[in-house]
């Protein structure tokens, strides 16, 4: 079973790597390897009940319940997590899309003068690495996209500034306790708490950033061309321009706080943020139509989302969530667990290790797998809250899954909005990414082991 769904993984990999070689979309290389997978697991109910990887309450489920009810009723609570970040995903999109289409991002880049390549490279990273800790590296990718577009007019130099802006989002979303899907798993498990992990992760943090871009903008020179402005004709009153941007950023900043005060999943916060600002743009277009003008609703900006971006991360989700529920994931956790001990140095490895798999494997599943074969207590070394084995596995989690542009939400969604080849990324931006990570990584271990280790209070911030 194992090596049959790992072959299958590795060649639908394969072909979504190839994308363009192949010619063959890599939507269509994700659905089919999320249903092959989970349909050649439907087989395998003998191999499943003889692993060591399975969990006893599984193999119980199994017994009591049945496999095709073992089978069912996993796939639902799977497609359910899938189908948050894919609606998410969707709202995110939309309310980006539609401040793009009322021409908001102008009130930014028309404060945005500079065009030299270095000085542009250094405003773009930095924002995005402090906006992504405010809202999210997806929804924070998405937005510098949209922004880069404005910018930017050849799109293989605009594909370079994407890469970074894959780097730093992913960067400013491991030390905000809000800022990557992983980070907010571990806070809301109770393995980190606010202070603590933001203090001891932003320094690596701001490294992992730093290095590329410094790498990078040494081989930058002259200025980048601008692209023409073109909006069909329509020309959108500059201040319902700000009122769309500002409603529309307002909408995103929601989320996390909708969450804290709520503790509902984001989604449906990023969906009432849409519903508002659709609401608002039917007022405004059925007003302008009146006089004369033509302005977009959140309707016809559906018209043009990208649905492969979408359907891709459904397949993709999917087919990890095979390797999760058929117990390779923590089968792979075991075994780093015997390489390498779950004392220090040891568990440095550890998470170095799942932050690299992190670009090939969702890095959620892994932290997942991690948090289960870590619990915070009752192990022969006490993981407890605020452990660095936490705080490092936030860092090499969430930057980690820059090394492959598939390999976090954030590069999913760039590679959807500007067509980025797989092997484009792979050549230009991944051995950048990996000097980010191995720098930020050795800033942390060293802080860790000289001055946070003398000031031991910090692990016990609420």
């Amino acid at each position: 079973m194992i090596v049959a769904l790992v072959t299958i993984f590795i060649i639908g990999y394969f072909f979504i790597a190839m994308e363009h070689p192949f010619k063959i979309n890599k939507t269509a290389s994700a659905l089919a390897l999320g249903t092959v997978l989970w349909t050649i697991f439907a087989f395998c109910e003998i191999p499943f009940l003889a692993s060591a990887n399975v969990s006893a309450i599984d193999l119980a489920f199994v017994h009591e319940e049945g496999w095709h009810s073992f089978l069912k009723e996993n796939l639902v609570d799977n497609l359910g997590e899938t189908a948050e970040i894919v609606f998410f995903l969707l709202g995110a999109m939309t309310i980006v899309t539609l401040i793009e289409d009322y021409q908001g991002f102008r009130v930014i880049t028309d404060s945005i003068t500079t065009t030299n390549k270095k000085k542009l490279l250094w405003i773009i990273s930095i924002l995005t690495f402090f906006l992504s800790a405010l809202l999210d590296n997806m929804t924070t990718a998405i937005v510098m996209v949209a922004l880069l577009r404005k910018l930017i007019a050849d799109q293989k130099e605009r594909w370079l500034y994407a890469g970074m802006v894959i780097l730093a989002a992913n960067a400013g979303g491991a030390w905000s306790p809000i800022g990557d899907v992983t980070t907010i798993m571990l806070w809301i498990g109770g393995q980190v708490t606010t202070v603590n992990i933001m203090v001891k992760t932003i320094i690596a943090s701001l490294v992992c950033m730093i290095v590329p871009v410094l790498i990078i903008g040494a081989t930058l020179k002259g200025d980048i061309e601008r692209p023409s402005e073109s909006h069909g004709g329509v020309e959108v009153p500059v201040h319902l321009r700000k009122l769309i941007l500002f409603m529309g950023i307002g909408a995103l900043i929601f989320v996390p706080i909708f969450k804290t005060i709520t503790h509902l999943p984001p989604y449906l916060g990023m969906l009432f943020g849409l519903a508002v600002l659709w609401i608002t743009t039917e007022i405004i277009s059925r007003k302008y139509e009146k006089e004369g003008h033509k302005l977009p609703t959140a309707v016809s900006t559906l018209e043009h989302i990208d649905t492969p971006t979408i359907l891709f991360f459904l397949g993709i989700l999917m087919a990890v969530s095979c390797l999760k529920v058929s117990g390779i994931l923590a089968g792979l956790a075991g075994g780093l667990n015997s390489a390498f001990g779950i004392e220090a140095p040891g568990f440095f490895f550890i998470d170095l290790i799942i932050g690299v798999l992190s670009s090939v494997i969702d890095n959620v599943p892994l932290v997942a797998a991690a948090m289960g074969m870590y619990p915070i207590s009752g192990m022969e070394v006490d993981f407890a809250v605020n452990h660095p084995f936490w705080e490092f596995l936030a860092y090499c989690a969430g930057t980690g899954g820059s090394l492959l542009i598939i390999g976090s939400a954030a590069g999913v969604a760039v590679m959807g909005m500007e067509k980025i080849d797989f092997i484009w990324y792979l050549k230009k931006i991944t051995l950048l990414a990996l000097a980010g990570y191995i720098a930020g990584a050795l800033v942390f271990i060293a802080m860790d082991m000289t001055i946070f280790e003398s000031v031991a209070w910090l692990r016990d911030l609420a």
